[in-house]
């Protein structure tokens, strides 16, 4: 597998408060994860920071998972884990009180892909094929996901809509959090892309879909989609990692 991961601050916020890695084991597998931090006093900072930090120390204590139900369970099991230290830690730190964040993580590995995540950041599939089929395959926990869902708004309206930073579940905002949990299939030559929303409030899905069939390069790919973003106003932290099955023989990669 190769991959990549990059964050920008945009060209409004004065700090980023968006964070996230990858990483492999010594069985090929790789882990990804992006996070959008949430709170006053920079305590966003400290949310995301601590989820990647967390997520990647446990990563790399665990034992090699062999089936999707193992990593489905181990990744939900971690997130609530790592929900409840950030919730004690915001309980027991003044300037972190209210903090939380959004989380995707993904273990990818030659046979499938477990996703696990809370919040509305998102996680999207580029499938190797003639029509290179891309979809999303996380649902947004925000009130506008919700409204989309019912039918009371379209997405376009979504994308829009004076309260589509409403958040339903983060990560550290309660002491338990529900986790969504998912295995799919990918074929060589397929993508995962795991991003914020600095990018998907600013840059449709079709537009990201189109972006990364008209480039091969992973990090060329990121760069132009962070580039869209900031070109329409670039008002959020735009972060983006994207992961790519090879065609032949595998290897590994870390940050």
């Amino acid at each position: 597998m190769e991959a990549v991961f990059k964050t920008d601050t945009g060209l409004v916020r004065a700090h980023n408060e968006d964070d996230g890695a990858y990483a492999s084991n010594n069985e090929g597998q790789l882990l990804v994860v992006v996070a959008d931090g949430m709170g006053g006093h920079q305590a966003g900072d400290v949310a995301s920071r601590m989820t990647k930090e967390l997520l990647m120390k446990k990563w790399r204590e665990s034992e090699p998972l062999r089936t999707p139900v193992e990593t489905e369970q181990w990744l939900e099991k971690t997130i609530r884990e790592i929900n409840r230290e950030l919730y004690h830690h915001a309980a027991g730190n003044p300037d972190c009180q209210g903090m939380g964040t959004t989380v995707v993580a993904a273990v990818c590995s030659d046979q499938y892909v477990t996703t696990g995540h809370v919040g509305d950041s998102r996680i999207y599939l580029m499938e190797e094929d003639e029509d290179g089929n891309f979809r999303q395959i996380t649902t947004d926990h925000s009130l506008v996901g919700e409204l989309v869902r019912s039918g009371q708004i379209t997405e376009d309206e979504a994308m829009h809509h004076p309260r589509r930073n409403v958040v339903l579940r983060a990560l550290g905002t309660e002491v338990d959090v529900k986790v969504d949990t998912e295995t799919i299939g990918w074929e060589p030559g397929s993508c995962l892309l795991l991003c914020t929303d600095g990018l998907t409030d600013k840059v449709q899905g079709d537009e990201i879909g189109l972006e990364m069939q008209r480039e091969n390069d992973l990090s060329g790919i990121a760069d132009s989609l962070i580039r869209m973003a900031n070109d329409r106003g670039g008002e959020d932290n735009v972060t983006i990692a994207i992961v790519r099955r090879r065609k032949g023989r595998e290897g590994g990669g870390d940050q």
